[in-house]
């Protein structure tokens, strides 16, 4: 008899669910749910409006997802709900919350509804880039010995930046707040009843080591007195290691998901991170990209290196036994969708409905036909700011060398070619300061569906690209750890790497570089590097004194 585990992903702008097989990996049925509420950007529900580089979202879309996905998975898989022995999840990060001590969110309180700050912050929510530009100066002024494990900066996308933003903004949230919390503690929080924090989200996202802890209350006072206090109750109890069990599925929880109570329930995960063992990956020098709305890139090592600009070097923060690094980039995915939803012709719509094709399929196979190099055209890839290497989400797309001639195809390919050029950027990087880039993996919609930028990114990098054998590789991922809560004694793995041996997926198939494309995106890089360095570290600020002037007028 098979045992099963189920794995959560939690998106941007969808959760998902896969139902695997935890002796082969097989994937016996997938189930999607579209937030309701989706990305909250210009308005609250009550029709509020939100300001500049805001980005909201409602915890309701993410218990519905677990309603909405987990029953129809196991209805339409035909399993046994008494042979799923574990639950693993995983969320965008950081994506945080503020909460009661009994977990309730506070935009579910009607005194709270209508206040911004008792929402939801979506990783992507740079709103308190001003915050984060603080921490970033008081910490290097102290000295503090972690900055460096961050490259050298905090960014805006992460917890205690987005913390100070409501102490700040709205302190009567804040003091109301019993605790801040990862979206991922929080969903696992209420599949188990026992509220955990997890060491992938902590270590990453809130600054936390795994020997010396947060940041001291000394550091915490400097940014704000009012902070002081701020690791004694509202970052929550210990950390605890990824794979571990958090507690067993509730009886009411059970019941609403048609789920065995007392299922193991593995520790929160992020999105990003939680790929890695889906795909294999299990030593050094293997880089891992998970291509969706944004990218991540991790990767692991021996060796604690602190690598400039990267977001983090964890221990344990991937995979038990080494250093996980993380670096990436705020807009891929968002980056093509933002083109077509604001500058494509109609009649390239119209013919691509003529031919019964989506709008990226139709684009594609036009950008096809253009070479590299051939358009003239360089871009920045910086549409929704920078987080690796340059961690500011100040910075600001840029488009060079259009002319009356460029073609939509044109400029939707120069986008794809942007994003693997910051993808380079990122390699060198760590190839500079001593980790190793050796081999390259892809997961996530655009490696599964988008070979135009998967050859593309091949050749930029010069690199082979190997593709996730699933287009589900983070519920993938999760399904893996939760084989890995569950246990050898309940029919899961008491090893990581035993279950991924077991479950993961890679396909046979991979992108080869073409050796005369590459030699012109070399050229291409290194304009491309110019232009970097030029607005991105301090030659003209242009795109920060532009910002600032649309703030002004309004």
């Amino acid at each position: 008899m098979s045992n099963y585990t189920i794995g959560i992903d939690y998106g941007t702008l969808s959760g998902r669910a896969v139902l695997v097989d935890v002796s082969s990996g097989e994937e016996l049925a997938a189930g999607v749910f579209a937030y309701p509420h989706g990305v909250m950007d210009t308005a609250m529900p009550g029709g509020a409006a939100l300001g500049r580089d805001w980005a909201l979202q409602h915890p309701q879309d993410y218990l519905d997802v677990l309603t909405h996905t987990v029953p129809d998975v196991l209805a339409r898989s035909g399993v046994n709900p008494a042979d799923v022995v574990g639950i693993g999840t995983d969320f965008t990060a950081c994506t945080v919350l503020p909460a009661k001590a009994d977990g309730t969110p506070l935009c579910f309180l009607p005194e709270y509804r209508d206040n911004p700050h008792a929402w939801v912050k979506l990783w992507k929510h740079h709103a308190a880039q001003g915050y984060a530009d603080r921490l970033n100066e008081i910490a290097a002024a102290r000295g503090e010995v972690w900055l460096a494990d961050y490259g050298g900066k905090i960014s805006s996308e992460w917890s205690i930046p987005k913390l100070w933003q409501v102490l700040d903004e709205a302190p009567e949230v804040y003091a109301a707040a019993d605790r801040w919390i990862e979206a991922a503690d929080w969903i696992v929080w209420q599949l188990c009843g026992t509220e955990t924090r997890n060491s992938c989200a902590a270590g990453y996202k809130a600054m936390y080591h795994k020997t010396r802890g947060y940041p001291s209350r000394d550091f915490f006072r400097a940014l704000d007195p009012r902070l002081g206090d701020v690791t004694d109750g509202k970052l929550g109890p210990p950390v605890i290691a990824l794979g571990r069990r958090a507690g067993g599925l509730t009886a009411a929880m059970a019941q609403r998901l048609r789920l065995r109570a007392g299922t193991a329930v593995s520790v929160g995960n992020v999105d990003a991170h939680v790929c890695v063992p889906a795909v294999g990956i299990d030593r050094p020098g293997r880089m891992l990209a998970i291509m969706g709305t944004s990218t991540c890139h991790m990767m692991v090592g021996e060796r604690d290196v602190q690598v400039p600009g990267i977001c983090g070097v964890v221990a344990d923060g991937i995979l038990p036994g080494f250093y996980g690094y993380e670096a990436g980039q705020s807009c891929v995915g968002d980056h093509f969708g933002w083109f077509l939803d604001n500058c494509l012709p109609e009649a390239y719509g119209a013919e691509a409905r003529r031919q019964g094709v989506g709008l990226h399929k139709y684009l594609r196979e036009k950008a096809k036909a253009r070479g590299p190099g051939a358009s003239g055209l360089l871009a920045l890839d910086w549409w929704n700011g920078n987080r690796s290497v340059l961690a500011d989400a100040d910075l600001s797309g840029v488009l060079l060398g259009a002319t009356l001639a460029t073609r939509p195809e044109d400029i939707y390919r120069a986008l794809i070619e942007a994003t693997a050029y910051g993808t380079r950027v990122i390699v060198d990087n760590y190839r500079a300061h001593g980790v190793p880039v050796e081999a390259f993996y892809a997961s996530g919609g655009i490696s599964q569906k988008d070979e135009l930028a998967m050859q593309i990114y091949a050749d930029v990098l010069n690199m082979p690209i190997h593709i996730a054998g699933t287009g589900q590789g983070p519920a993938l991922g999760s399904a893996i750890f939760a084989a890995m809560a569950a246990g050898a004694a309940s029919g899961g793995y008491d090893d990581l790497g035993a279950a991924s041996r077991a479950m993961a997926k890679v396909k046979n198939e991979r992108y080869v570089p073409v050796a005369a494309h590459a030699a012109v995106y070399d050229r291409l890089y290194a304009e491309y590097a110019t232009l970097h360095d030029y607005f991105g570290r301090g030659g003209n600020d242009v795109m920060k004194r532009l910002k600032g002037l649309a703030e002004s007028v309004g």
